[in-house]
């Protein structure tokens, strides 16, 4: 069999008009002889009776705590909704179609409520509908521990789903639909001249979504990279041909993306806190030790950490930072908070062993005026801290300066 995952989100199965959309998309790929298997959200996004914010707003009204157990079992009903609609729809045209919910499709999960992790998937289900010529629906977003749970993926969950189907199926591509027609080269929202990247490697774009990009979840991309199955993020309102993520190895990768495209996109995160511990004169070999430690132990997660002899520098979420100011007390040292600060990130797999990259991001930043509060690198990711009030021009003027959108 020639199986095709096609996953579609919240907005692509909102209304009517949409899940058309869907339902020809789907049988276009089932009239080019692929045995489909498509993966769906819940319908719609907040606000809307069947989305997920809004069935945690309605059991909201009646316990603001209500165990995760319970829960994860609500918020599954919103993905087996929009399957069971779009299996009548199919069915409405002369399809054989058929609705799995997660547990049926087979994925098994570690059994933490609310944010589970994939462990495996047995797809045995899946497979035997398949060879009966069925479109098989199956619900996001969901699966069950080992000892029957039902329990939630967390954010990007169905783009999970659709992932570990797609590995555990040897399909031979994984269709990522959404609401935009493939990865920017910047957020439009910000850069009037993005430009849609027709291919990019799974290390990119998992770098770019960590990094803010939002049109796939990281987790997702890492699964597929494991099986290194491709997968195509298209828009489900247009025929564009979108993005396509495959492994570096590949020969397009090597001879274009490598040579010829030195960054791939620019991306940024807001919200961030900026913390600088003074530790000039502290006679304690171990408090970076201790100190991180404690942090762990409060559940803060650090990112863009600087440790040397006579400071320890590092960023939380916004709102975190008053937490983070009790703990530096306890040790007896001096901390300056820098809150609304944004995280810029230029990515590309091009830029390793390239001389020069830094010069253009600091050049570029230096001519708007745009203090760098602080920086890091990978081999395929420069990051920059900046002032809220300056992301926007900083953006903009990394994407002019590496030509992102010529």
């Amino acid at each position: 069999m020639d199986i095709i995952v096609q996953k579609f989100g919240g907005t692509s199965v909102g209304t009517l008009e949409s899940r058309q959309l869907v339902v020809e998309k789907i049988l276009a790929a089932k009239k080019k002889g692929h045995s489909v298997v498509v993966v769906v959200s819940a319908i719609g996004r907040k606000g809307e009776p069947y989305a997920t914010d809004s069935l945690i707003d309605f059991v909201g009204k009646v316990n603001n705590d209500i165990s995760t157990r319970e829960l994860d079992l609500l918020l599954s009903c919103g993905e087996i909704i929009s399957s069971v609609v779009l299996v009548g729809m199919l069915q409405a045209v002369g399809y054989k179609a058929i609705s799995l919910t997660g547990v049926q499709a087979g994925i098994i999960t570690d059994g933490c409520f609310g944010s589970a992790h994939i462990v495996r998937v047995k797809p045995d289900l899946v497979t035997k509908y398949l060879k009966e010529d069925y479109i098989v629906v199956v619900a996001g977003f969901q699966g069950v521990s080992e000892d029957g749970e039902i329990t939630t993926l967390g954010r990007g969950g169905s783009d999970t789903t659709a992932a570990a189907l797609g590995v555990a199926l040897n399909a031979s591509v994984v269709e990522i639909y959404t609401d935009v027609n493939g990865l920017k080269t910047a957020d439009p929202r910000i850069v009037s001249n993005p430009k849609t990247i027709d291919r990019v490697t799974y290390n990119e774009i998992c770098q770019l979504a960590y990094e803010g990009a939002r049109v796939i979840h990281p987790r997702a991309v890492e699964i597929a990279m494991q099986g290194n199955v491709p997968i195509k993020i298209k828009c489900t309102f247009t025929d564009e041909p979108g993005t396509l993520v495959t492994s570096s190895l590949q020969p397009y990768e090597e001879t274009t993306i490598k040579g010829d495209r030195l960054i791939t996109g620019v991306t940024q995160i807001v919200g961030i806190t900026q913390v600088c511990v003074d530790t000039t004169g502290l006679d304690d070999p171990c408090f970076n030790m201790k100190f991180m430690s404690k942090l762990a132990e409060e559940h803060i997660s650090i990112d863009f950490i600087n440790v040397s002899p006579d400071r320890t520098v590092f960023t939380v979420p916004d709102g975190t930072g008053d937490k983070v100011l009790e703990i530096v007390k306890q040790f007896n040292v001096d901390a300056v908070l820098r809150r609304g600060c944004a995280k810029v990130a230029v990515v590309g797999a091009g830029m390793t062993g390239v001389p020069g990259v830094m010069a253009r991001i600091v050049k570029a930043l230096t001519l708007q005026n745009i203090q760098i509060l602080q920086s890091a690198d990978s081999y395929t990711t420069i990051w920059c801290l900046v002032d809220n009030r300056d992301m926007c021009a900083a953006v903009a003027a990394l994407h002019q300066e590496f030509g992102l959108g010529e």
